[in-house]
């Protein structure tokens, strides 16, 4: 079993509304519920991470600010061991639409804030990690998460992925979302296993040696609650079973598990997959 896994990544402090349907412009609707939480992609897939893994650490750029340092607390508390470079830009906010079938809709407030090689964070425990999965960050700090075993990033990493000249372990990203568009040759060199996913659809992979495949979405654990983290919840669950030696297509099954089981819980932490459901 892993127990020395990781995300370098970002954090957004995210308040939730629970609404019928998302408002056309104009217009007011009422939200019957409402509730915060420390998120964003790093934040969701160390915690899923920590619960596959009996812990994670998060390398995270956070607001030195009030919500900055609730938000460092807020991920402590379940379960993560954080490593924050503290900002002085205010720490980056969110609002998300919940609505009646199941999905999520966000508007972010403030930039995005990254850990950068150049903060006073231990790198260097980087290079006994079984597995390190990657959100945000600069060049450096992934030529530091490529002393892992095992690196599995995002395409919203960005321009810096192309720039650290590392070869991931996997490259996900949303099939359906223009901002996560990725093409062949857009990294040098090629992920070894790039994942794109689909939702409900399922998704599709394709591995550098010309291995190629697809996968349909299986049936949820639970009625659906919302989509917030499935994503980042499918991309932890693949870098944990790619670290624990699973072939693609095993890893990716867990990966969909952990996506379809966060679906079923309202926000990103209220149904995950756990370290004794590995067994079941």
């Amino acid at each position: 079993m892993l127990h020395n896994v990781a995300v370098v990544g970002h954090v957004e402090w995210v308040e939730f509304l629970r609404v019928a349907r998302v408002p056309v412009a104009g217009e007011i609707v009422h939200a019957s519920h409402s509730f915060v939480e420390a998120a964003g992609g790093g934040g969701v897939a160390a915690v899923q991470l920590a619960r596959l893994a009996g812990g994670a650490t998060l390398y995270a750029a956070l607001g030195d600010d009030e919500l900055g340092h609730r938000a460092a607390r807020e991920l402590e508390r379940l379960g993560v061991r954080l490593h924050p470079a503290w900002r002085a830009q205010p720490q980056r906010r969110a609002v998300t639409f919940l609505d009646d079938v199941g999905e999520r809709t966000i508007t972010v407030l403030g930039e995005r804030l990254a850990p950068a090689s150049s903060d006073a964070l231990p790198w260097d425990e980087l290079t006994a990690c079984d597995a390190v999965y990657a959100t945000a960050g600069d060049a450096d700090a992934l030529r530091a998460a490529r002393r892992a075993r095992v690196l599995v990033a995002t395409t919203r990493v960005g321009p810096a992925l192309a720039e650290s000249g590392v070869q991931l372990d996997a490259l996900v990203h949303s099939a359906s979302d223009p901002s996560e568009r990725y093409a062949k040759g857009d990294l040098d060199p090629e992920p070894r296993l790039v994942v794109s996913t689909a939702g409900a659809a399922g998704g599709a992979y394709a591995g550098a040696g010309g291995k190629t495949g697809a996968w349909r979405a299986s049936a949820l654990p639970g009625p659906r609650a919302d989509a917030y983290g499935a994503g980042d919840s499918f991309a932890a669950g693949l870098t944990f079973g790619l670290a624990a030696g699973l072939g693609v297509e095993a890893a990716i099954e867990l990966a969909a598990r952990c996506g379809g089981t966060c679906v079923t819980g309202t926000g990103p932490y209220g149904a995950e997959l756990e370290r004794a459901d590995l067994t079941a």
